[in-house]
């Protein structure tokens, strides 16, 4: 009896190391596509997509991943997913670069590396179930989505910089609930837990970007 269980959280573990590494191989491959695409956009000065565009392509294409996340064709899908938001980080960084404020992105990138790394290395050393965060994201999500839709009609400096922090807060925890969320078996699509980290580091890049922006125009 003893053999089997022990069998079993064998085969556990071994499901769940292949999930990590699937979710961080595919990772690498998709933010090193969609830095070329943002490159790319950027050198070729393409236009900016516009506001109902993006809502589109980026809710649509994310719908699509997770339909598609249980078969092959889902990997494409996610390249389709990332390689759209890369494009549409293009027109940004060219706004950025055209005032000489190539550090501030620099910048930016380091940040969001370290943030990534310290929220993985946390929960992989720990091991720690951060299910407890789940009912705090939603309850985050509902507020930063008020403060967002305030911000188009009011477009405060403070509120900004305000919602550039309170993102990149959101998206720190929601790696580390995805993290834990894959070491405790909890996730077992690759596709999706790819996409889900994607997203948090995007969000946590462009926040910062926006953060140091805001803060070196006011020096």
């Amino acid at each position: 009896m003893e053999k089997i269980i022990s069998s079993e959280r064998h085969s556990h573990s071994l499901a769940q190391h292949n999930v990590l590494r699937n979710t961080y191989f595919l990772l690498a491959l998709t933010l090193t596509f969609s830095a070329l695409t943002a490159c790319a956009s950027t050198l070729l000065h393409l236009p900016a997509p516009g506001f109902i565009l993006t809502l589109v392509g980026f809710y649509g294409l994310m719908y699509l991943t997770h339909r598609l996340a249980d078969r092959p064709v889902g990997i494409l899908a996610a390249f389709a997913f990332t390689g759209f938001l890369g494009y549409c980080l293009g027109p940004i960084l060219s706004r950025y670069l055209s005032v000489g404020m190539g550090e501030t992105i620099a910048f930016a990138l380091a940040g969001t590396a370290v943030v990534f790394f310290c929220c993985s290395a946390y929960v992989l050393t720990t091991r720690r179930d951060m299910s407890f965060l789940n009912g705090i994201l939603i309850t985050g999500f509902v507020v930063l989505l008020v403060a967002v839709i305030a911000n188009i009609f009011l477009k405060l400096p403070a509120l900004q910089m305000t919602i550039s922090v309170l993102f990149i807060l959101f998206s720190s925890a929601a790696i580390l609930w995805e993290t834990s969320n894959i070491v405790q078996g909890g996730e077992t699509n690759y596709i999706r837990a790819t996409v889900s980290l994607y997203v948090s580091l995007y969000n946590i890049f462009v926040s910062l970007l926006s953060l140091l922006g805001l803060a070196s125009r006011n020096d």
